[in-house]
């Protein structure tokens, strides 16, 4: 089970290039689509769901030409948007037997035992009768995945999904797109670090409408050993640090002086000390490299 992507690019009449020559090789599993807002996630993940067309470039599921054959894609297609639109009123049961009606599954007693399996999946069984209208934002969003897994897809993507989330939710959808994702390739896009970590096996950084890096997060931690130094300033020599210092992230204390995450290949002085490299290291490094590359370019 593999998806290829090959060189496609994507301008909007707007002249905003959303995607830039873009190639990338997804097999299955978990797979983490990381970069901030505006990076091209977005138009990366409604161009492989057949939703709009590349200006050039190809994609590949397995044999399938996405960009050609987006029948049958969608039959092996689950996909959750930023925003998934329900229809209030409808209990949750009555809405996925008329999704697996729309997907095409006629027969009745089959439609009932996938909604089931959907509901059960999804921890949504014991509210299947409550409107989806009155369901928490986690709700919906595990009510998202249940409709995209009606057609037992192989291919499943899910865009920004914990965003708007509580704590409790978000581990509970987690929880659902981990259970999920062994058997299928789950693409997951999301600009919080945490997500990525806490879920994927292998995972994209992506920026500019650029892929910036591909390894996966054990790889990509590695690849930043003894790279990363910390030091606690107080507030006022922050940009001090930030002047003299590749300063990729600081966080406060608890008595207001701040705790800084410098990366350099060796110890800027011995006022720092070593520090494991943690995945949110990795996305603010790479977005360093990408934002001084485009400068010196």
């Amino acid at each position: 089970m593999k998806l290829s992507v090959s060189n496609i690019s994507k301008t909007y009449k707007n002249g905003v290039k959303a995607l830039d020559n873009v190639t990338i090789d997804i097999e299955a599993g978990m797979f983490g689509l990381l970069g901030p807002n505006g990076a091209g996630k977005s138009t990366l993940m409604r161009t492989v769901a057949t939703l709009q067309a590349p200006d050039t470039g190809s994609a590949f599921f397995n044999e399938i030409d996405i960009l050609k054959q987006k029948t049958e894609l969608r039959k092996l297609l689950g996909y959750l948007p930023q925003s998934f639109g329900v229809y209030p009123k409808i209990s949750a049961e009555d809405l996925l037997d008329y999704f697996a009606k729309l997907k095409g599954i006629s027969n009745k007693a089959e439609r009932n035992k996938m909604v089931m399996s959907a509901l059960e999946v999804t921890n949504l069984f014991e509210v299947r009768k409550k409107h989806v209208a009155g369901y928490s934002g986690g709700m919906k969003q595990r009510f998202g995945i249940a409709q995209l897994l009606l057609n037992n897809p192989e291919l499943i993507i899910v865009d920004e999904p914990t965003a708007g989330l509580d704590p409790a939710e978000r581990h509970r959808f987690l929880n659902v797109l981990r259970e999920i994702g062994t058997n299928h390739i789950v693409i997951f896009s999301t600009h919080i670090v945490d997500d990525v970590k806490e879920l994927c096996t292998d995972m994209a950084i992506m920026n500019g409408g650029r892929i910036l890096s591909h390894e996966t997060p054990k790889e990509a931690t590695k690849n930043l050993e003894g790279q990363i130094w910390t030091k606690t300033i107080e507030r006022e020599d922050l940009e001090e640090h930030e002047a003299a210092h590749n300063v990729i992230s600081s966080n406060f204390n608890d008595n207001n002086t701040l705790n800084i995450r410098v990366h350099n290949f060796n110890k800027p002085d011995e006022s720092f000390s070593a520090k494991k490299p943690e995945l949110e290291d990795v996305y603010f490094v790479t977005l360093r490299k990408d934002e001084h590359e485009l400068i010196e370019a």
